[in-house]
């Protein structure tokens, strides 16, 4: 898989060798997927760094990762995923160890090279408002399960899982006077002690008792799915037996 997908890691410091030289890392890599020779893949490396924003590229490739700032290594990186013309790219936290300004500039770098290569992104973080300003389709985890996927905009806005509406709660918005933000109670579980039932439904304002005994797969709701027994057809027959 290793030519149909590449991969942008959150610390570009660990995930570059450090002992090897920028150029010795993309040539190695582009050999490996393309038939190129020695010097075809030097100068696709060198039109790798100058696209994703590495100034005087044609010396700053015979650099050490650790001569490159963080936002350069990042890119490096970003340049290193791209290498052998991936059709998908994922992305854990790539902009969690850089400063909100350079993470600015990273996702703007991304969204573009998205676009311009036709590679699709698979984005992992934390963060909402990346998530809001990048994606167009997020999946909610919680204990290594997806709790809802959907469209960005209905997510963000109108989010069906329990679990989702308290993450979206925590997030303080401009202009809007508010007491206190929503805090989901408790803590995540460790994942060799999930609950039966939903993994959620410790922590739920919204449980009940077919909660704690049988854990929901997704399930449609509006545009978006969620796996919550709120959503069953069935609820109310099974609420009305309780």
């Amino acid at each position: 898989r290793g030519k149909e997908i590449g991969a942008i890691f959150q610390e570009p410091l660990t995930s570059l060798n450090p002992l090897f030289k920028v150029s010795d890392q993309l040539v190695e890599t582009i050999r490996t997927h393309l038939d190129l020779t020695e010097t075809q893949a030097r100068t696709r490396a060198v039109d790798l760094l100058k696209e994703v924003g590495i100034p005087s590229a044609q010396e700053r490739i015979d650099h050490y990762p650790h001569q490159f700032s963080g936002g350069m290594r990042q890119r490096v990186v970003i340049g290193l995923a791209l290498c052998a013309e991936p059709r998908l790219i994922i992305a854990d936290e790539p902009t969690t160890a850089l400063d909100v300004s350079i993470q600015a500039q990273i996702i703007e770098l991304l969204k573009r090279l998205c676009r311009e290569h036709q590679t699709a992104v698979m984005l992992i973080t934390h963060d909402m408002g990346v998530i809001a300003e990048t994606a167009d389709r997020v999946a909610v985890m919680y204990a290594g399960r997806i709790a809802e996927v959907g469209l960005v905009h209905d997510v963000v806005l109108h989010a069906k899982h329990p679990y989702t509406h308290g993450l979206m709660g925590s997030i303080p918005a401009v202009g809007h006077d508010v007491d206190a933000l929503t805090q989901i109670e408790g803590s995540m579980p460790r994942l060799t002690e999930i609950p039966p039932g939903c993994s959620f439904n410790p922590r739920c304002p919204k449980v009940f008792d077919r909660c704690r005994v049988e854990r929901p797969d997704l399930m449609p709701i509006e545009a978006s799915y969620a796996a919550c027994w709120l959503f069953d057809g069935n609820r109310q027959e099974v609420a009305a037996g309780e």
